[in-house]
Parts: structure tokens; C-alpha cells; sequence
């Protein structure tokens, strides 16, 4: 089966890029659910996690439940028909944003670990 590639692109032939690996559609999905920002898309203004928001915050632990809670939900609205969310893990670092997810595809049992980071200040 082929995939829509993300983020859109345009492939050597002037077509819209496409890809027929699942595991990086997958990956790919995951990061545009965490750093959309809700709002940013005309046509789905609820979409995203408004994590791009929190880049400038000051750390504390209101902040960390806050994030964890606006990630999963975000993950189990957009995503919960391509993966099931195993663990989440979300901390800054000198104005670094870390989030790290673990998660299977669905129909799979292999887990798979990715870490996403953004830089805020």
C-alpha cells in the first residue's frame, strides 16, 4: 500500500511524494499531531497537541502533567486507528523540549521508541 509522504513534498517526477513504509508514516503522523499547534490548520482548527505553545514556559510539574495530558489525548484522537501509545515520556533541557514515545502499530506487537525534540529558547 502506498502512503502520502510527510511532510508534503513534491518527488523527483513533479508528483506528490508518497511512501510504502508504514512504520515512517506512522512516525511522521506522530510528530505533525505534536507540533502542530491547534489552530494552525485552516480546515481542522482542534488538531495538534498545543506542545508548540509550551516551548516557552518555565518548568514545573503543572507544566509536565499539562503536556503529558494534551500528548495523549492528541495521540488517542488523531492516531488511535494506527498506533497504541505504550509510554510517554516528556522533559526540558536548556530550553529543549524532549518528548519521547513509545508505541506499537496496530495489528503489531513490535514496540517502537521515538524521540522528538524542539529547541524554545
Amino acid at each position: 500500500m502506498s502512503y502520502l509522504d510527510l511532510p508534503y513534498q513534491i518527488d523527483g517526477s513533479g508528483r506528490t511524494a508518497t511512501t510504502t513504509d508504514r512504520a515512517r508514516r506512522v512516525r511522521n503522523l506522530l510528530e505533525a499531531v505534536l507540533f502542530t499547534a491547534p489552530g494552525e490548520r485552516v480546515m481542522r482548527p482542534n488538531f495538534g497537541s498545543g506542545v508548540p505553545e509550551m516551548l516557552f514556559d518555565s518548568n514545573s510539574d503543572a507544566l509536565a502533567t499539562a503536556a503529558d495530558f494534551l500528548i495523549r489525548s492528541a495521540v488517542q484522537r488523531y492516531l488511535s486507528d494506527v498506533l497504541v501509545l505504550a509510554a510517554l515520556d516528556v522533559s526540558r533541557n536548556e530550553g529543549e523540549l524532549h518528548i519521547t514515545v513509545t508505541y506499537s502499530l496496530v495489528g503489531e506487537e513490535d514496540q517502537q521508541t521515538e524521540t522528538f525534540s524542539r529547541g524554545g529558547v
